[in-house]
């Protein structure tokens, strides 16, 4: 019995010996297989360096991580979307709408760098200056994005697309001007609303109610045209107000230029005898709309005029934009002759 009760401890002594040795076996090869996958994962799955080449990839607003990284292997800049998925998890970047320059074979870290990248981003940057007409806005919009002149005055045509006030009889000056970003991908549509859009937003922070919108802005475009300089905009503005409430009309040349598509300061006895309703010096009141797009400091004018009796102002140096302002006729009288000189000695001006 002892004999076989010893037989028996070696037997059972050795069936441990095996399953522990399966047990740390399989441990081990479990250890060495995630290994080999974590370094397949780091190596294998993943291209090295910056890539070759080039390509472009969309990113649009709701896109989450997983649908970045299917786009990055979808367009070949990545190599594995596992390896690039994990590394957005763990790194959690914040990705913006746009459509992005990368290469392609690139690794899964340089790939999300580019992509965090502004210089990556594939745009359309144009600069719309404060002042401009509605036509000359359609040309620097063009030439930046390759878009048709046409395609944007159809686009403007339709006017209940774009939130205007019944008053108005065009887009013009409801456009914001300033620095825009546009994709490759824009419309004609897409960008004028966005500029609609962002026109919204400054009225609105500036306070201007609703009702209020076409006035505003009517005003604020005229000043944008008449004034020279930033500091006389706020003075420009009294004025107007000062001609409207003492039953003057406003007499406007840059409103009657606007009205017979004129180009120049000064105009003829013809132009200010058309009958159109921009002619101020015809119609009492403003024009009928904004005869340019105002910026931000034209449209606080328009609402917080400067205190001050003028009923008159003429710009005097047309290059360093000094105008003199009058309370009366006879002061305004010697004001225009020294516009007038000013002229003379400067016939490049017109």
């Amino acid at each position: 019995m002892l004999r076989n009760r010893s037989t028996f401890a070696k037997r059972r002594a050795l069936v441990i010996g095996l399953v522990a040795l399966l047990v740390f076996g399989g441990a081990a090869y479990a250890l060495r297989s995630e290994i080999r996958n974590v370094a397949e994962q780091i190596i294998g799955n993943d291209y090295q360096g910056t890539g070759t080449g080039e390509t472009t990839i969309e990113i649009v607003e709701g896109d989450d991580g997983e649908a970045v990284a299917q786009k990055l292997v979808a367009a070949g800049v990545v190599k594995s979307f596992r390896t690039t998925y994990r590394l957005i998890l763990e790194k959690n970047p914040t990705f913006y709408p746009g459509t992005y320059r990368l290469g392609l074979k690139m690794s899964s870290t340089a790939a999300l760098a580019a992509l965090a990248s502004e210089t990556n981003a594939v745009v359309n940057r144009v600069t719309i200056k404060e002042g401009l007409r509605l036509k000359n806005v359609y040309a620097t919009l063009s030439k930046a994005t390759g878009i048709p002149v046409v395609d944007f005055q159809n686009s403007a045509s339709n006017l209940s697309d774009f939130n205007l006030p019944t008053e108005a009889p065009s887009l013009e000056g409801y456009l914001f001007p300033a620095t825009y970003n546009f994709g490759p991908k824009s419309t004609a549509k897409s960008i004028l609303l966005a500029m609609r859009s962002r026109m919204d937003q400054e009225l609105v922070a500036q306070g201007v109610a609703p009702a209020d919108v076409h006035r505003v802005l009517t005003l604020a475009g005229l000043i944008q045209k008449e004034a020279r300089i930033e500091s006389d905009f706020y003075k420009v503005s009294r004025t107007f107000l000062n001609r409207i409430e003492a039953g003057m009309k406003l007499q406007s040349d840059a409103t009657v230029s606007y009205g017979v598509d004129g180009n120049t300061v000064s105009t003829s006895a013809a132009d200010r005898s058309s009958d159109n309703r921009y002619n101020t010096y015809r119609y009492a009141g403003q024009p009928i709309g904004t005869i340019s797009a105002p910026g931000a400091v034209a449209i606080d004018a328009a609402l917080n005029p400067a205190v001050g009796r003028w009923l008159y102002f003429c710009a005097v140096n047309l290059e360093t934009g000094a105008t003199v302002f009058s309370e009366t006729y006879a002061q305004h009288q010697v004001a225009v002759r020294q516009w007038q000189a000013w002229m003379k000695e400067n016939p490049g001006y017109e």
